[in-house]
């Protein structure tokens, strides 16, 4: 299996779409690559993979290897630096050309999953992350019940559930936590992701969607509080550069 050489499993989620959840996906694996640690992102979002994009690297291709797949290399690790290694896997490195749309059914989204749980080759890895679709659809039910079945006994660390601060969106977080109940996934804590707006001029931030709605929501459920992500325009220039 794929993923024998894996420590620990985190799961991103997101209640609805456009919360962010790449975004953070990304940062939360940066940071830990930063502190030393080897990490590899999963992106599962089969009609819309974020993730080539998120780290530049869009023009990346999968190498076939003797059992499976190796993922793609964003940067290696460097020890007198204190730099962990970085490597990604997503449908966006298979895709023929990069706006080819993915248009297909639960079956073959399920089979899809599957095999990336059980053909990309991790190298040791300390952390992987999964960056799901939002909601609760085919992909989330597949691949808890994968891991369930193929994981190893404490490898899927839990899940980190991304919102924004918006009542419409910690309304859809209540059905993503649900689902972490019902699927024995531990919540290791809510993300409250564009927590405001922070000015490149004088670095002010103004809570332009409002606040608190995930700490809120957090507290409801009992869970871990992780903290609020304010938008910044240096991040998106990053991005898009």
């Amino acid at each position: 299996m794929g993923l024998t050489k894996v420590k620990h499993i985190i799961l991103v989620l997101s209640g609805k779409g456009g919360v962010g959840k790449s975004s953070v996906t990304t940062q939360l694996a940066l940071s830990l690559a930063s502190a030393g640690h080897s990490v590899g992102i999963l992106d599962v979002d089969l009609t819309g993979p974020s993730i080539p994009r998120m780290l530049s690297i869009e023009e990346s291709k999968v190498t076939q290897v003797p059992g499976g797949w190796a993922p793609v290399l964003v940067h290696e690790g460097d020890s007198s630096k204190g730099l962990g290694s970085l490597h990604a896997m997503s449908l966006g490195f298979l895709l023929p050309r990069r706006g080819d749309a993915v248009v297909w059914r639960g079956p073959k989204k399920t089979a899809m999953i599957r095999q990336f749980l059980k053909d990309v080759l991790w190298d040791e890895t300390d952390f992987l992350l999964i960056d799901t679709p939002p909601g609760t659809s085919d992909e989330h039910i597949s691949l808890a019940e994968t891991l369930q079945k193929d994981a190893l006994p404490g490898q899927v660390a839990g899940a980190v559930v991304v919102t924004t601060p918006q009542a419409v969106a910690t309304a859809d977080v209540r059905k993503e936590l649900n689902f972490c109940t019902k699927t024995n996934i531990r919540v290791l804590g809510v993300v409250e992701n564009m927590s405001g707006y922070v000015c490149p001029h004088c670095s002010e931030c103004t809570d332009i969607f409002g606040s608190g709605g995930g700490k809120s929501m957090a507290e409801e459920f009992r869970v871990p509080f992780l903290g609020s992500v304010p938008m910044d325009a240096q991040f998106i220039t990053l991005v898009e550069e």
